[in-house]
């Protein structure tokens, strides 16, 4: 029964990790995105508890699952029921890399157009990661990643998360 959260900058391939650990293990896959903003523009955060909420729904309904995103904030809900934590720690670089090369999200954007007219933004806030000091910055990725007691995992390149991710 396996319980993975998977964390990192933007772009740095939490998705794409969690879909095919979701798909080889059969695990469950929530992504906190879908969880974490209400549906304003601009976007704004839930409140805490209503994302609370749900994630700890979701840790109910499913026996093992995957759970993916940036939030720090949220990603402690679920730190003690989880079995293991990947942190998806690559160079800004290849994270832009990404964003650059992203296929075309439909469960949060109507179309690739409207997606590629946020990319502007996006890569902008990747590039700021290492010098924020909110829940989605390098050092509260860090902060997590190194007080998380359970078995755990960095990865540091997109080759690293093509192939299965062991514990150290």
């Amino acid at each position: 029964m396996r319980k993975v959260l998977i964390f990192g900058n933007s772009a740095s391939g939490k998705s794409t990790l969690a879909k095919q650990l979701a798909e080889s293990e059969q695990l469950a896959h929530l992504d906190l995105d879908m969880h974490a903003w209400q549906p304003t523009n601009p976007p704004t955060r839930k409140p805490l508890i209503e994302s609370a909420q749900a994630i700890e729904q979701f840790m109910q309904l499913n026996e093992s699952w995957v759970i993916e995103g940036c939030y720090s904030d949220l990603l402690v809900i679920a730190e003690s029921a989880a079995t293991d934590i990947i942190f998806m720690n690559l160079p800004i670089e290849d994270c832009i890399v990404n964003a650059n090369d992203r296929p075309w999200e439909p469960h949060k954007y109507e179309s690739k157009t409207a997606q590629d007219a946020n990319l502007a933004m996006l890569v902008e806030w990747i590039s700021q990661y290492e010098l924020r000091d909110d829940t989605f910055s390098k050092s509260a990725h860090l902060d997590f990643y190194q007080n998380y007691a359970g078995m755990k995992k960095m990865l540091a390149s997109n080759v690293e998360c093509i192939a299965e991710p062991s514990n150290n």
